[in-house]
């Protein structure tokens, strides 16, 4: 299992917050390089008996040793156990939010084995079970976290209208990870 350095990860956010004062790069004015505190193992392990599932090591171990959101790639981590602060705003993510905390939602069987590129049009909601919204990418388009089948632990993207719903990376280290690194560097101009 890996292991995070929260006090490397929160040095980098710093520097990519000063290198972006104005938060200009993509989702930065959502997440503004912030990190909630790391969730309690009771509370996760709370979450996890009420959804019937086991949360991916990868990604739990950010929950527990970082954050609970909301730095991260595009309009940044989605809180895992408690809505965002300003849930009342009318954004459709928190819709998306709620519905992935539906009983049996989460438990659910993940039904691809393979990715399904193209256009999905009304079959998307059903595809989206047994994955967690991770991020919001904009215009429907969500990272998701598959939990169970011969997927879980990877991250795939759904754009329903466009793209599919595809793999991004192998797990949730290697993509956070690699948009931590591609940030704003003090070196960089």
């Amino acid at each position: 299992m890996t292991t995070w350095d929260r006090t490397a990860v929160e040095a980098r956010l710093r520097e990519a917050a000063t290198r972006d004062r104005a938060m200009e790069r993509f989702g930065a004015d959502t997440h503004r390089y912030a990190l909630r505190p790391p969730l309690p193992e009771p509370e996760i392990r709370a979450f996890e008996a009420i959804h019937g599932i086991e949360l991916p090591p990868r990604y739990r171990s950010f929950v527990t040793e970082v954050g609970d959101g909301p730095a991260g790639p595009a309009h940044g981590l989605l809180p895992l156990t408690t809505p965002r602060a300003e849930a009342d705003d009318d954004w459709a993510v928190d819709d998306e939010w709620a519905r992935d905390r539906l009983p049996g939602r989460l438990a659910s069987p993940f039904p691809l084995t393979e990715p399904a590129p193209g256009r999905l049009a009304a079959t998307a909601d059903t595809l989206k079970r047994g994955t967690l919204a991770l991020a919001e990418e904009g215009c429907g388009m969500y990272i998701r976290l598959v939990l169970n089948g011969p997927h879980a632990g990877e991250i795939w993207l759904l754009d329903p209208d466009w793209g599919g719903f595809t793999p991004l990376d192998r797990d949730f280290h290697s993509w956070y990870t690699k948009w931590l690194t591609a940030l704003p560097h003090a070196s960089q101009g």
